[in-house]
């Protein structure tokens, strides 16, 4: 949820100053062994299982399930998998029901794209990829003798990092080079947002784009910790803590609206980027607070024909070093009392 908001700032403030496209597709990491795995341990262990009335926590729990399962898939049993979703863009019902019940949540806390993930877009073949790599002398390509492919940035003091076992099996970093490598020169700036527990591999795949013409930045987001956890889903530990759970239980008491800017406030301006804080439900209830007076203190929204030059003015203010407009430092804004703030429409471009 934090990483999702920070993305919808950062294209929505974007979005007022030039054109922005936003690459986010859950469908990008389906060729990996962590889901091809994940959708063969349901299949063996829950055959003709019916997902379609499943909810995101049931599924959830067949997710840990499935990562403490002594078993795990060979090649061969991935590959019918890996195929199917290469040639048709198929996705396995669980995970089929999860997104649409991830689409629903999303148009609850106002995401620009309630659809994220659910359009296909442009790709590149690992062929193609590894070619342009190779052209480039930033591969080392040993399929030959029956051995992995490697990212190898050894020449500019980086590590080797391999995209694809000896198996055939992409990792997720050559997934993300298939989407990303058509688009590196065709913008002004390329921002990487990602969880700041994958910054070296986003260090590489932003040293790979600029090889390729992009000028490209990265933006680490820390996940939240739960009672002083932080863990992957994969161990669990998030029951109740899920977007659904707190859409059920904040949503009726504050109000759609109020959730929205609230949840802002709280995941971007409150926690920040780095922050270390465990996820609190009073502190969240504080900024949902806020959000309710900084709404009335706004009134209704006007429409618009686009920004204004006060309000991208201001924006400007608010941009990073690198050039994109920071999540954080807008967002804090509107917790500023003594900060001169386009209110009314900032609350009604920016933030839903």
């Amino acid at each position: 949820m934090k990483f999702l908001l920070w993305m919808d700032v950062l294209q929505r403030a974007g979005a007022c100053l030039g054109e922005v496209t936003c690459l986010y597709n859950h469908r990008t990491f389906a060729l990996t062994r962590q889901v091809l795995g994940f959708w063969e341990y349901l299949d063996r262990a829950h055959p003709g299982a019916d997902y379609s009335g499943m909810g995101e926590e049931e599924i959830g729990a067949l997710y840990v399930a499935s990562h403490a399962a002594p078993c795990t898939a060979s090649a061969a049993a991935l590959r019918p998998y890996a195929e199917a979703v290469e040639r048709d863009g198929w996705f396995h019902p669980a995970s089929r029901r999860l997104l649409d019940i991830w689409q629903e949540q999303y148009r609850v806390i106002g995401l620009l794209d309630p659809l994220l993930g659910r359009r296909p877009v442009e790709s590149l073949g690992e062929e193609e990829v590894v070619g342009h790599l190779l052209d480039a002398g930033l591969c080392l390509d040993l399929r030959h003798w029956g051995g992995p492919v490697y990212l190898d940035l050894s020449a500019h003091g980086l590590p080797l990092r391999q995209l694809v076992d000896a198996g055939g099996r992409p990792n997720f970093l050559m997934c993300a080079l298939k989407e990303l490598l058509p688009l590196a020169s065709r913008h002004d700036r390329v921002v990487l947002a990602s969880d700041a527990d994958l910054s070296p591999d986003y260090r590489l795949l932003a040293r790979t784009l600029t090889h390729f013409g992009g000028r490209v930045s990265h933006l680490p987001v820390t996940r939240v910790p739960i009672a002083g956890v932080t863990a992957s889903s994969r161990h669990g530990g998030w029951q109740g803590y899920t977007l659904g759970a707190l859409i059920d239980r904040f949503v009726p008491e504050h109000g759609p609206d109020a959730f929205r800017l609230g949840l802002r406030l709280y995941l971007v301006a409150g926690l920040g980027k780095g922050s270390g804080q465990s996820f609190s439900d009073d502190h969240l209830r504080r900024q949902l607070a806020r959000a309710a007076r900084l709404l009335a203190q706004a009134g209704p929204a006007s429409p618009a024909a686009g920004p204004s030059p006060a309000l991208c003015e201001f924006l400007l203010t608010r941009t990073a070093p690198e050039g994109y407009v920071d999540p954080y430092r807008l967002t804090s804004s509107l917790l500023d009392r003594h900060r001169s703030v386009p209110l009314p429409e900032l609350l009604g471009t920016v933030y839903p």
